[in-house]
Parts: C-alpha cells; structure tokens; sequence
C-alpha cells in the first residue's frame, strides 16, 4: 500500500507558497508558472490558508474582488493536513469528506509537500495495475509483466 511519503518522492517536495499580503493576481502567476492548482499562504514557515482557482473563482470573481485584492481575503483559511506516513485511503477519505483537492504534508510541525487529488489518483490507479498483475500471475502461475 502506497503512503503520502511514496507521492513526495515520486513527484517532488516543491512547496510553492505566497505572503498573505500578496494579491490574487501574484498567486495566479506563480500557479500558472508552475502549472498548479493551489498555493499555500505562508509567513514565518507557518501555514496561513490556502490559496485555489476554486477560492479564486468563489469568492474573487463571483464576489467582485479585483485581481488586485490581497489574497488573505480570499484564501481557505481552515487547512487540513496529512502526514508522509499517511495512507491513500486516509487522503481520499479526507479530500472525500472536507470537498478539497490539496492537502499540505506536515512532519514534525514543518509543512514538506503537498499532495493534489490528482496525485493521490495517479497513485491509486498504479497501486492497482500492480495488484491485477500480481492477480493475474498467481492465477496463470506466471511471471506476466506489463
């Protein structure tokens, strides 16, 4: 079974963060720049909020911020988190349940990755690909590899 610490090391620890006085413009640069879904709003190491297109679109857009307003006005404030240690079933269920899409990794106090619901996804589907092989050898008593 595949656990959070097994998606950093295949994707990477990035930690792509903002200031909370940045404005909602500087955070959509650094996704589009990257090519992700969210940042996090930090100051000091410490995790603030959260920053998506969602929050964007819901309460930028639709509430008629400017790209210019500061993005502690617009962020998720309430942040869940998962350790490396943490199983996908555990992702799932929280992404599940809380209706998020990224969620910051902490070890010993210290944010040091975040995962997407893609990740998480990309990760379970290849955890399965492996258990029908393993399956499908041991009902064929083969070593069929894909």
């Amino acid at each position: 079974m595949t656990i959070v610490k097994q998606i950093l090391q295949t994707k990477g620890n990035q930690i792509y963060s903002v200031l909370p006085t940045a404005s909602v413009l500087e955070a959509l640069q650094v996704m589009e720049d990257k090519g992700i879904g969210a940042v996090l709003v930090m100051e000091n190491d410490r995790v603030l909020g959260i920053f998506s297109e969602r929050d964007y679109a819901r309460r930028g857009v639709l509430r008629g911020k400017s790209e210019f307003v500061k993005i502690n006005e617009v962020m998720t404030r309430g942040v869940y988190y998962v350790g490396p240690e943490d199983s996908l079933d555990t992702c799932l269920a929280q992404m599940t349940d809380k209706h998020i899409r990224h969620l910051p990794v902490v070890e010993n106090g210290r944010v040091i990755g975040l995962v997407s619901i893609g990740d998480v996804v990309k990760s379970v589907i290849s955890d399965q690909k492996m258990l029908i092989a393993g399956l499908e050898n041991y009902i064929l008593g083969t070593d069929y590899q894909k």
